[in-house]
């Protein structure tokens, strides 16, 4: 569910299916805000769960286009599973063992798994395998879309955020909050811009920066984080880190990745 979520669905975890043509109508009234839904379904929704065949009929008649898709394993490793996440079955009993309980989920989901759109068998997957398997499938794609990253400026005397995956200090290049017809101005502004970057010191670690984040930024996505803050700092976050920050971001557009810029302290 977190993958489908990272390429753009808006998900919802055991819904009941007889709930489902209501909430499909109510999506389709929110003014495109809602476009790819993704709900999953499991044993857990009980006697409810019977009417899923019959409420993805109702689905197609009125006009939507749902696929089932229908998660498998071998019994063995369901049985692992069960064990080291501690969760109890859901047709589990006092009177009957977890791999009755499989046995049993196996049989009532028959009619299910006979009419799915795509069977996947996920028994020597980890969840990054899943999510490529899904991207491929939803998207045309090997890989889901790149993360998204934040970039963002800060003042190191306002204390660091608390949330930066990684952090870069640019404390050590001149500051312009020392000239005084620069001090009113931020590091959006261009004779900002030209000051910080005219430090000899500027320029080779901005393209150091550049190196390593396009180095490492794809390694991050392939371990599954969809989502990271590039922190940049110096000292108040209103000069040169709004400097670096921007242009690291610009950079990474042209990357091909999704960016948010954010300037934390540069107005205070």
């Amino acid at each position: 569910m977190h993958g489908l979520e990272d390429m753009g669905f808006f998900c919802v975890d055991n819904m009941p299916p007889a709930l489902l043509p209501q909430f499909a109508e109510l999506c389709a009234h929110s003014q495109g805000r809602i476009s790819r839904i993704a709900v999953v379904m499991d044993i857990r929704a009980g006697h409810f769960f019977q009417n899923l065949p019959e409420m993805v009929q109702t689905l197609r008649g009125l006009g939507f286009n749902p696929k089932l898709i229908f998660l498998e394993a071998e019994e063995a490793t369901l049985v692992r599973r069960f064990k080291e996440t501690r969760r109890r079955h859901p047709l589990a009993t006092r009177h009957r063992t977890l791999l009755d309980s499989i046995r049993l989920e196996r049989k009532q989901l028959q009619e299910l798994r006979a009419g799915a759109d795509k069977v996947i068998d996920t028994t020597e997957m980890g969840p990054k395998t899943l999510k490529e398997e899904f991207a491929m499938l939803f998207t045309g794609r090997e890989h889901p879309a790149r993360m998204l990253v934040n970039v963002l400026s800060f003042g190191f005397k306002h204390g660091v955020p608390s949330d930066a995956d990684v952090m870069f200090d640019v404390r050590f290049l001149r500051n312009p909050h020392y000239v005084p017809e620069l001090q009113p101005f931020t590091g959006a502004d261009a004779a900002v811009e030209e000051y910080v970057l005219a430090d000899p010191d500027a320029q080779p670690y901005l393209d150091k920066l550049k190196d390593l984040l396009a180095f490492s930024l794809p390694r991050y996505s392939d371990e599954g984080k969809s989502y990271l803050t590039v922190a940049i700092g110096c000292t108040g976050g209103r000069h040169r880190s709004v400097v670096f920050a921007r242009l690291l971001g610009d950079f990474l557009r042209e990357q091909g990745y999704e960016v948010v810029l954010e300037h934390r302290d540069w107005k205070r």
